[in-house]
Formats: C-alpha cells, sequence, structure tokens
C-alpha cells in the first residue's frame, strides 16, 4: 500500500508538472529563476592603454551603462590607430567594467552562475576579490560559479570584468572591444542539468515518425546521493507531442552523469527553410516527487544529405543553398549584440532570396542562431579564422595551443542543437593548409567535432582547394595537372570547401570524385550604393579584368555600383552565379558579403573606413546588384532599372535592368522608346547605352505581349524636404527594441534627389534614444554615435532605441535649407 501510495504521488505530480508546462511553455522566462538577464546598471571605465597603467582604484572615474557594450565603436576614427584600416581605424584598448548586486538568502543552497556569451577580448573576471579565471577568445560564451564567493541577503557583491583589447592589430576586421554580448546569471539546484547540458538528434525521419534522442548531463553538487526522476517531454508550441518519458536513478556526491532518453514523435513537422518548424524539449529533475530543475531545448526536426550528384537534399528536396557571408558587427551600432538588428538584417536578406548564412570567421551570437532557427536559414558556423600561424601579430595564433581545444569543445556544445546549422568549418583560409602541418591540426580539430556531434559534415574554407594557374585553367583541368591543397586531398572534410576560384567549380566532380562540393566563400563584388561610372569613367578607371591592380581607381574612394568591379581573388556576382546554377552537384554558395562591414576596406585603404563588398549597405539599404539576385532567387516580380536619371546633357549612360517573370523589357526616355531588350543564353540582365534627357526613364517588363511591371525613375530637382519612414512605428519598451528610420532627401515633388548629401541634424523626445546614425558611406568619419550624419546618394538611417516606459517618441530631423519632418513612434 505504502509503494502504490508513492507511485501515485509521484504520477500526480508529473500529471501537474506537465499542465503547468503545457499552460505555460510559450512564455518568455517559464523557467523562473534559472537564467535571467544581467545586463543592467554596469559601471564601465575605459583606461588609456598607452599613459595608464593596468589599475583601477577609489579614484577612478566610472560611467553606467547597459550591456551589451562596444567601446570602440563610440571613439574617433583614427589614420593611426593601431588597428589599422583593416580593423575599421577605430581604437581599441583596455576597459573594466564592475557591476554591485545581491542575491537572496533563501538562495543560499543554490549554485549561482554567470554565464558571459562573448567578451571581445582577453576576458579576466573577479567576484567579491576572488579571481575566477581569464579567456582570451571575444567570440565564445563562457560561465563561472559565483556561489562559493557570494554574500546573501542584504550585503552586496561586487563582480569585476577586465578587457584587454590593446594590442593590436589582432582581427582582419572590425572587431569591436567590451561585453559586447549578452550576460546571464543563472541559478540552479545543485542537482541540475549542466550548462549546455542537452544534445538532440533525430536519428530516423520519415513522413510517419521520427525518432528523437535527447542526451543530458546531470550533475550532482551536494555532498550526498541524490534519488532523482529525469522526465522529458516534447511539445510542438503549447502542444505535447510525446508523453513524458521517465528515468530513475541514483548519483553519488559530487558526481555527473550521461542519461539518454528516446522517444518517436508521429507524423512530424519537419524544419525547412520556407517553414521552420521547431519543437521543445522539457528536461525535469524531480527528488522526492518535487521539481527541482528545468531545462529547455529547442530543436528541429529534419533529414538532409550533401550528395556527389545532386547536391543539397534537404527532406527529400533539392534545395541549392543560396547564403552569404556575415561579419558580426551590427553597423552602425558596432559589435554590441541587438536581437532586433540582427533580426533586421536577417528580413533584409530573406527579402532577396537568400536561404543561408555563414559566421564568418568565428563563432557567432547565440541570438543569430535562434533567429536563423526561427527564420530558416542553412548555416556554416565556423570556429577560426587561423590555427597556429598569425595572420596578424596579436590575433588568436598566440593563444591556440592553450584555448583552441577548449573553444572549439564550447562552441560545438552550445549550438549542436539548432536545426539552422548543417555545416561546422573548422577554419577559413588557414596558412597552413597547403602543408602536413595543417592536415594534422585538421585531424585534431575534425576528431573534436565528431566526438561532440556526428550529425552534420564537417568543411574548412580554402584559397582554393586546388592550386589554381589561372591564366591556364581549362588547360590545367583538362590535363588533370593539379596540384591539391594538401587539407583538401586529405580525406579528412566531409565537404570540399572553396573560396573562390569558382573557374575550377566545374572540374569538381572529377578532382574530388568522392566528396561534395560547398562554395564557402564567393564573389567579392565591390560596389558603393548610388554611384556610377560613366561609360568613359568605367573604361578609363574600372576596367573589367580580373588582375587589376585594385589600388587603382576613382578619386573619392567610389566604386561604381554597376556589377563590373570585383577583387582580383574574386568575380562579379553574376559571373559566379551563372556557374552555381548551371550544375546540380553544386550544392551553393555563400558570397562575400550581405552586409558591408566595418574595417577592412578593400579596393582602398585610409580615409575608406568600412568595406564594399555587401549587397547591402552599412546602413542597411541595398545595392542594385540586390535586385540581380531577387530576380533569380525569390518568386517574387521583380523589375528594377539602374542608374538614377540625374545627369549632364548629353551624357552617355548605361541603363540596367534586373527582372524576370517575363520575356522582354522595353525602355522609354520622356515616353519615347528606346528599345525592347531580352535576356539571352545565361545573361542575368538587360542594358541599354543612351544620351542622357533630363525627364523620365520608364521602364515595362512584359510577357506574352503583356504588361508585367512598370518602373519610372525621374530627374530630381534641388533637395527641398526631408521625409522619415520607420520600419517599425511601434516598438516594446524593454530598452532594447529598435526602431530604424530611413531619411530621404527628396525635391518639392518628393523624388529622391540621388546627389544629395546635405549634413541631418536629429532631436529625439520622449522615452527613447538616438542609438546610431549611418549613410553606409565607406568614407565617413562621422561618428555613429551622433546626433548628426551626411546623407549617402539622397539616404541616411537614425537608430531609435526604446527606454523603459510606454508612451510616444518624437524624431525630428533638419537640415540646412530643407523642411523638416517628424515622426512618431509608439513604445508599449
Amino acid at each position: 500500500m505504502k509503494t502504490t501510495f508513492k507511485y501515485l504521488s509521484r504520477l500526480s505530480v508529473l500529471i501537474f508538472s506537465a499542465m503547468f508546462l503545457l499552460s505555460s511553455c510559450s512564455k518568455e522566462n517559464t523557467f523562473s529563476n534559472r537564467k535571467i538577464s544581467f545586463n543592467a546598471d554596469w559601471s564601465f571605465h575605459l583606461n588609456d592603454s598607452l599613459t595608464n597603467k593596468d589599475t583601477i582604484g577609489t579614484s577612478t572615474k566610472w560611467r553606467t551603462l547597459d550591456l551589451p557594450h562596444d567601446w570602440s565603436i563610440e571613439g574617433k576614427f583614427d589614420e593611426k590607430s593601431s588597428a589599422g584600416y583593416g580593423g575599421g581605424s577605430l581604437n581599441g584598448g583596455l576597459g573594466w567594467y564592475k557591476k554591485t548586486f545581491k542575491i537572496a538568502k533563501e538562495d543560499i543552497n543554490k549554485i549561482i552562475s554567470i554565464t558571459f556569451d562573448g567578451v571581445y577580448k582577453n576576458s579576466e573576471v573577479w567576484i567579491n576579490g576572488h579571481y575566477l579565471g581569464k579567456r582570451p577568445n571575444g567570440y565564445i560564451g563562457f560561465q563561472y560559479e559565483l556561489s562559493p564567493y557570494l554574500n546573501y541577503g542584504e550585503k552586496t557583491n561586487e563582480i569585476i570584468v577586465k578587457v584587454d583589447n590593446s594590442k593590436q592589430p589582432n582581427s582582419r576586421w572590425y572587431s569591436g572591444s567590451g561585453i559586447f554580448r549578452n550576460v546571464w546569471l543563472e541559478t540552479t539546484d545543485k542537482l541540475h542539468v549542466e550548462h549546455w547540458g542537452t544534445y538532440v538528434t533525430t536519428p530516423k525521419v520519415t513522413a510517419e515518425k521520427a525518432s528523437v534522442n535527447i542526451e543530458t548531463r546531470i550533475q550532482n553538487d551536494h555532498l550526498e546521493s541524490k534519488k532523482l526522476t529525469l522526465v522529458t517531454t516534447i511539445y510542438k508550441e503549447d502542444k505535447k507531442v510525446t508523453s513524458g518519458s521517465t528515468t530513475y536513478i541514483t548519483l553519488t556526491p559530487k558526481s555527473g552523469t550521461l542519461l539518454n532518453v528516446k522517444a518517436e514523435v508521429e507524423s512530424p513537422v519537419l524544419w525547412s527553410v520556407e517553414k521552420p518548424e521547431l519543437y521543445t524539449a522539457i528536461t525535469e529533475i524531480l527528488v522526492d516527487d518535487k521539481i527541482v530543475d528545468q531545462y529547455k531545448t529547442n530543436f528541429g526536426i529534419r533529414e538532409f544529405k550533401f550528395d556527389l550528384n545532386k547536391g543539397f537534399i534537404l527532406n527529400g528536396k533539392q534545395v541549392k543553398i543560396k547564403g552569404v557571408c556575415m561579419h558580426h558587427d551590427l553597423g552602425p551600432l558596432g559589435s554590441a549584440i541587438n536581437t532586433r538588428a540582427i533580426e533586421r538584417q536577417l528580413e533584409i536578406l530573406k527579402e532577396m532570396g537568400v536561404n543561408g548564412i555563414r559566421t564568418s570567421h568565428n563563432p557567432p551570437a547565440p541570438e543569430l542562431l535562434d533567429l536563423c532557427d526561427k527564420m530558416g536559414f542553412i548555416v556554416m558556423d565556423e570556429a577560426f579564422d587561423m590555427w597556429k600561424q598569425n595572420k596578424t601579430k596579436y590575433d588568436y595564433a598566440n593563444d591556440w595551443d592553450k584555448w583552441h581545444r577548449i573553444d572549439l569543445g564550447d562552441q560545438l556544445r552550445r549550438d549542436r542543437n539548432h536545426p539552422s546549422i548543417f555545416i561546422w568549418s573548422i577554419g577559413n583560409e588557414i596558412p597552413e593548409q597547403w602543408n602536413e602541418t595543417g592536415v594534422e591540426i585538421a585531424k585534431e580539430l575534425a576528431e573534436i567535432v565528431r566526438i561532440n556531434d556526428k550529425t552534420r559534415p564537417l568543411t574548412a574554407a580554402m584559397n582554393p582547394p586546388v592550386n589554381m594557374n589561372i591564366d591556364a585553367v581549362t588547360l590545367q583541368f583538362e590535363k588533370k595537372n593539379v596540384q591539391f591543397n594538401a587539407i583538401a586531398k586529405s580525406g579528412i572534410l566531409d565537404l570540399i570547401g572553396y573560396n573562390y576560384a569558382h573557374q575550377t567549380y566545374e572540374y569538381h566532380q572529377k578532382n574530388f570524385p568522392n566528396t561534395p562540393f560547398i562554395a564557402t566563400e564567393t564573389t567579392s563584388g565591390l560596389e558603393t550604393r548610388g554611384y556610377y561610372d560613366t561609360v568613359s569613367d568605367t573604361i578609363k578607371k574600372w576596367p573589367v579584368r580580373w588582375d587589376l591592380k585594385f589600388t587603382e581607381g576613382n578619386p573619392g574612394n567610389t566604386v561604381s555600383a554597376y556589377d563590373q568591379v570585383q577583387a582580383p581573388w574574386g568575380s562579379t556576382h553574376e559571373a559566379t552565379w551563372k556557374v552555381i546554377k548551371k550544375h546540380d552537384f553544386l550544392s551553393g554558395m555563400y558570397i562575400w558579403t550581405g552586409f558591408d562591414y566595418i574595417g577592412e576596406p578593400t579596393p582602398y585603404e585610409w580615409p575608406s573606413v568600412s568595406s564594399y563588398f555587401g549587397i547591402v549597405d552599412l546602413a542597411g539599404f541595398p545595392k542594385d546588384v540586390y535586385y540581380m539576385y531577387q530576380s533569380e532567387w525569390t518568386d517574387k516580380t521583380v523589375l528594377h532599372i539602374f542608374p538614377h536619371w540625374n545627369w549632364k546633357a548629353g551624357q552617355t549612360v548605361d541603363v540596367w535592368a534586373y527582372y524576370n517573370n517575363a520575356d522582354e523589357v522595353e525602355l522609354f526616355v520622356n515616353g519615347k522608346s528606346v528599345g525592347k531588350r531580352s535576356k539571352k543564353g545565361d545573361d542575368l540582365h538587360v542594358m541599354w547605352r543612351i544620351p542622357f534627357q533630363a525627364g523620365t526613364l520608364k521602364a515595362i517588363s512584359r510577357k506574352n505581349g503583356k504588361t508585367v511591371l512598370e518602373k519610372e525613375i525621374k530627374t530630381a530637382g534641388n533637395p527641398s524636404q526631408l521625409k522619415l519612414t520607420a520600419d517599425r512605428s511601434t516598438i516594446k519598451a524593454d530598452k532594447n527594441d529598435l526602431s530604424f528610420v530611413t531619411v530621404d532627401i527628396l525635391d518639392d515633388k518628393e523624388t529622391l534627389v540621388p546627389n544629395a548629401n546635405n549634413e541631418i541634424n536629429f532631436s529625439l523626445t520622449g522615452n527613447g534614444k538616438i542609438v546610431g546614425v549611418c549613410s553606409g558611406d565607406p568614407v565617413s568619419h562621422e561618428s555613429y554615435k551622433g546626433n548628426k550624419h551626411t546623407a549617402l546618394a539622397g539616404k541616411c538611417l537614425v537608430i531609435v532605441q526604446s527606454g523603459d516606459k510606454t508612451g510616444r517618441v518624437e524624431l525630428t530631423a533638419k537640415a540646412k535649407g530643407l523642411k523638416p519632418a517628424t515622426i512618431v513612434i509608439t513604445t508599449e
């Protein structure tokens, strides 16, 4: 009878727990105090690393701020910056963060830890004077237990974080400086699921049923043995789809264990790029029928493979990977992570037709992967930009021997449950790739990957996997006289990753008959949004030759936005896509890059401070080639003509059109036809070369003689007014949400003035603040953190962040000689 009662009691608890989770598992912070934000109310001090000692004291001046925080973006662009133009000409330095906080008395028997999602770089942490440790890598998350050193009740605690980014250069792109990702305080029972303690796989998937394996690592930090019950339940949104799987074990004191739970999901809803469906596994630990820990793991059910002949197959369907590479900075926000800012980038890319993201060249912020899970992107998760051999003097190679095993293992355990991740990349353009040293390192890294996850293929971004002779590439490959990259020919990789070398793609099956293809990095096209070389300019300054020295170019460090200019190692956008789309066995590509980013301003040096590679500029405004991809990569009906229509009378201008879902495009100037054009063969655009006449440029696309779309571009007059347009007019009053407001400079007929570069001043009233301004101009040295900015090609961006109160935020833009504009943003 006693046994029966105990069984019923436990059953009742389990039923109640399941009902509770059923009603609330979709809400944020369901699991009460396990993990809470620890971002608010930090104090910050920036040392002058050249003159100040590496100390803080009672006289140190602090300012209060919320995390995430990037102090470098707050500085001035500096031609003499030790970060160099590759690092965005923004200085690093040495910074200190501190925070005081209290812990409730009732938590004295809990395990309390702090988790940093990323600190750039060389972070060291102290709690109440006790040293917790150092983490050189700026991109990977880490956790320290605080419990042994905490004060409880009314006595405060002080945590101090030192961040040393003073040794420069240490990056080939803009890194940012500081605690630039989120920080969390985690409270658990001494009997708990470990940090990153679950691993979900779906080894068998059919339309009728999916098997789900859930490995769970449990730690018992009590001084006595604990009899526990582990209950794992799977939910789809608010609906339970599996009954709780129950395991009973006893854990000895100060010990851990790994438990494997198997479950089945009937009629699974599969994750795909079109419908990224997610499931949630809820793991509970019970002792004496009481829940002592709960842990949530989101995952997806999908089946995929990379096929030698058909490329990438997802859920039985051939899918071409149409991806872009992305650096971690968020343009005018710098490297300080913001979920809405990442979401906006992904929305813009999704609208273009992008279905893949490569996290170049480091572990990404967790928020990016969460959004890729929810929005449907095929992610290549990359670990390293270098191994033992440096690319810059003070980069990660200096920490390689001690840290690479730890950092890679942590990245894999952190990220492996994300259904959006389909590829692990162990390195980008590694100098050791051509010799046996690189092979030995690759073997070690591959072993670490496969110990932690056997469900995804492994690659490396090689530049390139074959030693090309570009001037005789066809002859070389036809004769099969190929010198292979040592890592590529080693058999270690599951996918051969190509950086550039699009001339060799069609030979892949001959050169690597047993290993599928992925283009890890392609193109490197160069463009300044809204700037166009005339016909004579193109011939004189930017000949269409891949081997042109890219130090030649235009005054003002501009690059024509026609798709005609590329870095010496790359191609135009059209050239690479034509090859990729032609062959089924080419699984897809990741273009360099989706967005412009701070630093690495190829083809120029100072005064340029940001890149020209992006399909979208630093402010988030698409360049013209965006619409080529949209016409190829989406089902949307597209007709995009360019350039602008403000030129000198009689000047010869090339007019391009990107279009789809039509047979032809006819172009009119002031109502008079200048001809019809149709794409021939593998053409991706059509063109007219015509003399400029002020007025209206009009294009009409037709299919079977019927009009599909019409587009007009008008000659603009002098600038006369400003127009403000918010991407969202209502945002959350949570001190984090953002509204991105586009500023257009118009003439008196409300036509965008394409050559307007007025300085615009911003003011704001209400419970919010301006956190970023930007025009996308790679040469601008104006602060991204100011209240004014100069427009580029008639456009500018201002970013408004909410406060913590509901109400109205009123943003006003003014410029000398122009009619001002005001917009209201509601916070709720």
